[in-house]
């Protein structure tokens, strides 16, 4: 046997390895039974994607459906959009702050502030969620989407950080130092020169910390108190005993059809941006 033959085949088992539970996944979602199985086949269904929008006849109609909350799946995912739409914006400040600092300012506490800056991406996420529940339970706050919110920012805002870092790091510094010695501000250094140029970064910055915050378990499951979140929710749809219901598969699919199409259009678009460059 080659060494490509071999590289091939540990490609295809990796590949394999990957993509194989993806793929039963979005076959069981398709599949009339319950709990979700490939090699019983009860027969071809949508009704665990239409369980978000059919009539409560046809729900209650269903034994499996009808066991199902629906309103408290939909009132979950809400929660996750509330928490991530704080916790994005306060990453992208805490992370631009912390990048900005690390690659600008020359000082021998740069290597402690870098590892203080990036323990709480190494903290497990079960310390992060105990931490912000039992500090502001002191502060006499209840658990809830407030201290989800602050758990997350402890760690998400460290993804922001490295991503800004990385950007920063390929500016001159010249250009700042010469607006400068013409007499603008800091401020306005920042504002004309510095941010134009991080705006890309802060775009992917926003879409992976959106992402992070949308499917944190660990961290949020510590931190929630009596409230839920899109991630918890199917954590403890989970763990029924008789067998997770298939609208997880279908809610799995669904991300993952999303994922491909933004995928797909982005690479789209920079090929189309390449063109008009390049004619």
């Amino acid at each position: 046997m080659t060494s490509n033959r071999l590289l091939n085949l540990y490609m295809a088992a990796f590949l394999l390895f990957m993509f194989g539970p993806l793929i039963l996944m979005i076959l069981s979602s398709v599949n009339d039974a319950s709990p979700p199985s490939v090699t019983e086949w009860h027969g071809l269904t949508d009704k665990w994607y239409a369980f978000f929008w059919m009539d409560e006849a046809r729900l209650r109609a269903d034994p499996v459906l009808r066991a199902l909350d629906r309103g408290r799946f939909v009132g979950c995912f809400g929660n996750s959009l509330q928490v991530a739409a704080a916790v994005v914006p306060l990453s992208l400040v805490l992370g631009l702050a912390g990048a900005v600092m690390l690659t600008r300012w020359r000082s021998k506490a740069n290597g402690l502030l870098w590892w203080v800056l990036l323990s709480p991406m190494l903290a497990p996420g079960i310390v992060l969620g105990l931490s912000a529940l039992v500090f502001w339970g002191r502060l006499g706050v209840n658990a809830g989407l407030f201290t989800i919110i602050m758990a997350q920012v402890t760690f998400v805002a460290g993804y922001p950080m490295l991503i800004l870092m990385a950007r920063l790091q390929r500016q001159p510094v010249e250009l700042e130092e010469a607006a400068l010695d013409l007499g603008a501000s800091p401020f306005r250094v920042f504002r004309r020169i510095t941010l134009p140029f991080l705006l890309p970064a802060l775009a992917s910055a926003a879409v992976i910390a959106f992402l992070a915050s949308m499917e944190n378990y660990n961290t949020t499951m510590f931190a929630k108190g009596g409230s839920c979140t899109f991630a918890t929710e199917i954590g403890a749809m989970a763990r029924n005993p008789n067998g997770h219901p298939p609208v997880i598969n279908a809610v799995g699919t669904a991300i993952i059809l999303l994922t491909v199409a933004a995928t797909l259009a982005h690479t789209f678009l920079l090929k189309r941006e390449k063109g008009k460059a390049g004619g």
